[in-house]
């Protein structure tokens, strides 16, 4: 049985359990939390397990007017946002190392490739330069972020995963780009092992996140050793409420 480290299980835990509980059963839960921030005014974590996390922050409750009448169900909920005309972003899978695979991580760290720094800069640009635009903004990767590493092929840069830290917890966000004539050759599996093992020496648990219907980037986190955690989805920034 997986065993997430407990930073991420208590993060995901006080985004969703603080605050006023308005319905809770063993498949789908409720809540209220005013501290959420305004552009996470609704949020969705549905676990591996299947069960259903939901809050909002009080004014974007009212609007829904759960306090009148509390869906049961995330299908209830979901019946009640599009009443008003709102809609949700899209879900993101969420991976995280459990405890077993971040000490195979620890023991078994990543070959052939290293940390970058600014002295790459020239490297890094000629690799931003051969990558598409799409590949570009889809992975989100950069030189300046908090960590970066990257695997070569004769002293090119062809693969690079950069991560920054996911808010004020204890998590760090992490993108990955591979150029498309060296895919499938192991190179962003040995960079995200790499990636996250530099973020946990530093206390930082490694978050993988990618869209539901990313085939090729959940194959990737699967063969880097990281397990679904599960998916979030949060309101669409276009959603009139």
């Amino acid at each position: 049985m997986l065993q997430f480290p407990e930073p991420v299980k208590q993060y995901w835990q006080q985004l969703f359990c603080a605050g006023e509980t308005l319905f809770q059963d063993e498949h789908f839960l409720l809540s209220v939390n005013p501290a959420l921030r305004e552009e996470r005014r609704l949020m969705v974590l549905t676990l591996a397990d299947g069960r259903v996390l939901a809050t909002t922050t009080p004014a974007m409750a009212e609007v829904l007017h759960l306090a009148r009448r509390r869906p049961t169900s995330m299908a209830g909920l979901r019946e009640r946002l599009e009443a008003v005309g709102g809609a949700l972003h899209g879900a993101d899978h969420l991976f995280y190392y459990d405890r077993a695979a971040q000490a195979e991580l620890t023991a078994n760290p990543a070959d052939a490739v290293r940390r970058l720094s600014g002295a790459d800069e020239p490297a890094f640009r000629a690799f931003e330069g051969r990558a598409s635009e799409q590949d570009r903004d889809d992975a989100s990767v950069a030189l300046e972020h908090w960590i970066a590493c990257g695997a070569f092929v004769n002293d090119h840069l062809v693969c690079v995963a950069s991560l920054y830290p996911w808010g004020d917890a204890p998590m760090g966000d992490m993108g990955v780009l591979t150029l498309a004539e060296f895919r499938g050759l192991g190179h962003a599996r040995r960079v995200v092992r790499a990636i996250s093992g530099a973020a946990l020496e530093q206390g930082y648990e490694p978050q993988y996140r990618c869209q539901l219907d990313n085939l090729p980037s959940v194959a990737l986190a699967k063969s880097a050793g990281l397990s679904r955690f599960g998916s979030w989805d949060v309101i669409s920034p276009d959603s009139p409420v």
